[in-house]
């Protein structure tokens, strides 16, 4: 990370970064589970773009 960040601004990121492998575990999970046990597999893509975004964002503050 940058050193110009805050604690604030690493930890923020870090907690993204968790939050984005997360959404990609569950949103795989969910696409392989199709519509059983209430899971969908748009609901599983959907989680999958957020994660990307995430991804991104945290790409955006953190490459110089």
């Amino acid at each position: 990370m940058r050193p110009e960040l805050s604690t604030a601004a690493n930890t923020t990121l870090s907690l993204l970064t968790i939050a984005a492998i997360v959404l990609v575990w569950g949103g795989v999970t969910m696409i392989r589970k199709g519509d059983r046990a209430g899971g969908s597999r748009t609901k599983g893509v959907l989680m999958i773009v957020c994660a990307a975004v995430l991804v991104v964002n945290v790409l955006i503050w953190t490459v110089p």
